[in-house]
């Protein structure tokens, strides 16, 4: 069984975007067109068994009718007993619409169940996730910058033939040995930024007036880290939310698997047959046979289970259904704090869009956030989702 990834939400760009969109929009065709076959079925029967009801009332009434203006004992007694008859035969007929109810809900249940594993493949594709996040990390990272690295190269120079002289530089360079830092990478947050920019607040001090395009060098240099460091704090707030969001959907998962293990046993079908015939399958008819079989199985199991059980069968399939009406408002609202977080990238980068110094990069990942959500909303409509959960089931 395939894991949510809630990171891979990212995936969405380029030609996986388009597969993904292509897969879910087939695959949604495919379950709306079993779910359709299970209404359909279900209102052809409940037409009959209604008619049958209405007659059986019309017989019951003209049967009272009759035993009223009947003065013959023998044909009163006779009238009772079709009368009887008739009141068994409509009782008969109101568990039978009662039973169809039951086997179409959870029929319902079992379909939209099995559709979720594929319903929510968009959010695993992990291939393009990084390139996302790692133009987030270049942004939040002033090595990335015109001009830093040079900078940088002679400001550590500095603070390393001066560390034995000033105390706050003999930190700097101990904290930036600490961290791993290196030509490619600056740290900017964290404890030792504080050190960071005291360090180059004394190095722009030491350079003297006369060399004044260093002066105005490191003035630009220290600006630019101070505002990188802004964004990367800002950043990890944005995903420090992102993190919660994914601790919330692997526990779904969890609940997922455990939901579709139990109700694969109880059509008498194993996980490892799930996910070759249906997980795995690439053609489309052979995933709808399947989704079919499945439906079949699920009411045949609601049938055994009030055959074997006449006076409590109901609560078994009840609990069942709730499940999954639960998951899946569950995942609706996930995919709708989804959709919120990827606004809080917008919001991050409206902030720093029109800066002199990092606004280019900024406007670079506002074209890639924008393709994400544009893909997002359209392979995903968490209210629509939500809705439909929420009325998934006919209430007899």
């Amino acid at each position: 069984m395939k894991k949510i990834i809630l990171t891979s939400l990212l995936a969405f760009a380029g030609a996986n975007a388009v597969w993904a969109q292509s897969e879910a929009g087939n695959d949604k065709e495919l379950k709306e067109r079993v779910l359709e076959e299970i209404r359909t079925n279900l209102d052809e029967r409940s037409k009959v068994l209604d008619a049958n009801i209405n007659k059986l009332d019309a017989r019951v009434s003209a049967l009272d009718q009759s035993i009223n203006e009947s003065k013959d004992a023998k044909e009163k007694a006779d009238k009772l007993f079709q009368r009887v008859q008739a009141l068994e035969d409509k009782q008969k007929a109101v568990e039978e619409n009662e039973l169809n109810i039951y086997q179409a809900n959870f029929q319902s249940a079992v379909v939209n169940l099995a559709s979720m594993e594929r319903e929510i493949k968009p959010l695993v594709l992990f291939n393009t996730t990084h390139e996302f996040y790692n133009q987030l990390n270049e942004a939040a990272n002033p090595m990335n910058y015109a001009g830093f690295r040079d900078w940088f190269t002679g400001f550590h120079d500095y603070v390393k033939k001066n560390k034995n002289q000033e105390s706050t530089l003999a930190m700097s360079s101990n904290l930036l040995l600490f961290s791993g830092a290196t030509t490619q990478y600056v740290p900017v947050v964290g404890p030792i930024s504080s050190v960071l920019f005291a360090s180059m607040s004394t190095y722009l001090t030491s350079i003297g007036k006369k060399n004044k395009a260093l002066r105005e060098q490191s003035e630009k240099m220290m600006s630019l880290t101070m505002k990188v460091s802004q964004f990367a704090y800002d950043k990890g707030a944005v995903e420090q939310e992102w993190k919660l969001i994914t601790a919330e959907l692997q526990s779904l998962q969890q609940v997922y698997q455990k939901a579709l293990g139990g109700d694969l046993a109880a059509v008498k079908i194993s996980t490892a047959d799930f996910d070759q015939q249906f997980s795995r399958e690439s053609d489309a008819e052979k995933r709808y046979q399947y989704l079919s079989d499945l439906r079949r199985r699920a009411g045949d199991y609601v049938a055994a289970v009030k055959a074997a059980n006449p006076k409590d069968w109901k609560a078994d399939i009840y609990y069942r259904m709730m499940d999954v009406q639960s998951l899946k408002i569950r995942f609706g609202q996930l995919t709708f704090r989804i959709s919120e977080h990827i606004v809080r990238y917008a919001d991050l980068f409206d902030k720093y869009r029109n800066d002199d110094q990092i606004g280019a990069r900024i406007t670079n990942l506002e074209s890639r956030l924008n393709t994400l959500k544009e893909t997002f909303d359209k392979a995903f409509d968490p209210l629509d989702y939500i809705n439909s959960a929420s009325r998934m089931y006919k209430v007899g």
